[in-house]
């Protein structure tokens, strides 16, 4: 094992072979972090590019620089000196043909280190992140013969490209620059540090990948498309509960129905709607004119037929003739009482009274006054507040296997705090216009034991159970009836 002398001297050997270390002042470093700040505010892709080209100059001396960007099939975007560069000129032309030689130069170079030409050194090995490639025209002479030709009428000795990159680490373009000195190990490092800052603010400009390419890349064979696969498959047979929603309204339960009694005009309402009433409590009264007039004339004629039997059994006391007649009378004063009798029934019928304990439903007394009703036509309900049940509309188009016992939710509007549970007793075999005209399934569910003190006439929306299915029907099921109603299969 090697002592501690011995690895001492070979730290100072290695650090005296070792080339020398870029020094940056403070200055330079003020300019840096200025030049950083510049980049992240820049407001579009364009101000960024003309601050690279130009305001650079502040930190490292050139005379030429360009923006070349690297998207397919590359081109100047940005020139020094120019606020904008025109791709027809022949120096434009000449620089694109240079960026794009240095590009693939870049891309064929090995994946672990580049060359850099830099003052009073050889090839250097640079890290694997990108570095500034310094060139002159002679580097070009192999691969890009007609640009170095041109070198000398556009441009000084020594030049500097700065490759970037994006996160990923592929090519996203480059800067370049050109000057009559040769570059230094100084001015390398403090490029690279601000391609690493201007690569990074490029990539916030950077189009944003679609749907279909994020799609696709997904998609692509490998680990990746098999865990997507796998999951969707997987995810498509989790058993989920069908479920549907309806309008709902509390209603009344066997609710006694207040019907008219007598062909007439309704004369007035003795009650206000949700009005607690009990036995005995007189509810609405018939106008009674007509019956009275009547009333008066079947009295009038029973007056008249006693009369008539009266003189006429006196007659007959010494007229035989007369005594035939008399059953005639007989018979006629008891058609009389008939209708006196029948004509007083009605006209005690007028006033309607409550028969049992409940609450008055129905709706507004205005609508009522006046009303001419016919026999048996329904006036109000008679409800218990107490014994109430959910009455759903169930949508055709959002019709399910729904059966007796099922579990119903209603949420009323106006307590959105509150829900109230009931259980499913009878589901309309035929569907029904409801009042805003659509065509349901009327569903009666009774409410749980706890929930019997749900108001009256709450109106809200009900959440109506179905069974079990998998996830890819649930999310299918709409669609798939649409199709099945366009398509008629």
């Amino acid at each position: 094992m090697m002592d501690t002398s011995t690895a001492e001297e070979a730290g100072q050997k290695a650090a005296q072979e070792a080339p020398p270390q870029p020094r940056i002042d403070a200055h330079q470093l003020a300019l840096l972090w200025q030049l950083s700040a510049r980049a992240r505010q820049a407001a579009s892709e364009s101000t960024l590019g003309f601050t690279i080209v130009n305001e650079t100059l502040a930190l490292v001396p050139y005379r030429q620089a360009a923006w070349w960007r690297g998207d397919a099939p590359g081109h100047v975007a940005a020139v020094s000196g120019l606020p904008q560069s025109d791709p027809n000129a022949p120096y434009v032309q000449w620089l694109n043909a240079l960026c794009k030689a240095l590009a693939n130069g870049l891309r064929n170079a090995p994946p672990k280190h580049a060359a850099a030409h830099v003052e009073g050194q050889g090839a250097a090995v640079l890290p694997a992140r990108p570095q500034v490639r310094t060139f002159t025209a002679a580097d070009l002479q192999a691969d890009a013969p007609h640009v170095a030709a041109e070198w000398s009428a556009w441009w000084p000795a020594h030049g500097a490209w700065l490759p970037l990159t994006d996160r990923a680490g592929h090519p996203a373009g480059g800067v370049v620059f050109a000057r009559d000195e040769a570059w230094t190990a100084t001015d390398a490092s403090l490029l690279t540090e601000l391609g690493q800052v201007w690569a990074h603010a490029f990539q916030a400009f950077a189009p944003r990948a679609s749907w279909r390419e994020r799609l696709r890349a997904v998609l692509k064979p490998g680990r990746t498309q098999r865990r997507v696969l796998i999951s969707v498959a997987v995810a498509c047979v989790i058993p989920l509960r069908l479920t549907v929603l309806a309008p709902a309204e509390v209603t009344p339960k066997d609710p006694f129905i207040v019907r008219s009694p007598l062909d007439g005009v309704i004369d007035h309402l003795y009650v206000q709607p949700n009005q607690p009433v009990q036995r005995g409590t007189p509810l609405f009264g018939l106008d009674a004119t007509t019956l009275q007039s009547r009333y008066a004339v079947a009295r009038k004629d029973f007056d008249t037929a006693q009369e008539e039997l009266r003189q006429t059994a006196q007659l007959a006391v010494t007229d035989d003739h007369t005594r035939l007649d008399m059953a005639e009378r007989q018979g006629k004063l008891e058609q009389s009482r008939v209708e006196l009798d029948y004509t007083a029934r009605q006209l005690a019928r007028v006033n309607v009274s409550a028969t049992r304990a409940g609450v008055a439903v129905f709706s507004d007394p205005n609508e009522w006054t006046g009303k001419a009703v016919a026999v048996g036509e329904k006036i109000l309900v008679l409800a218990d507040p107490a014994h109430v049940e959910v009455t759903a509309w169930l949508p055709v188009a959002d019709n399910i296997d729904v059966k007796p016992g099922t579990r119903l939710t209603l949420y009323p509007k106006s307590s959105p705090l509150s829900s109230y549970d009931a259980t499913i007793d009878s589901v309309a075999w035929r569907a029904e216009p409801t009042p805003e005209g659509v065509l349901a399934y009327r569903v009666r569910a009774t409410l749980a034991a706890d929930d019997t003190h749900a108001p009256l006439g709450a109106m809200g929306t009900a959440r109506i159970r179905g069974p079990w299915v998998p996830a890819i029907y649930y999310v299918l099921r709409r669609p798939l009836t649409l199709a099945r109603q366009w398509l008629g299969w």
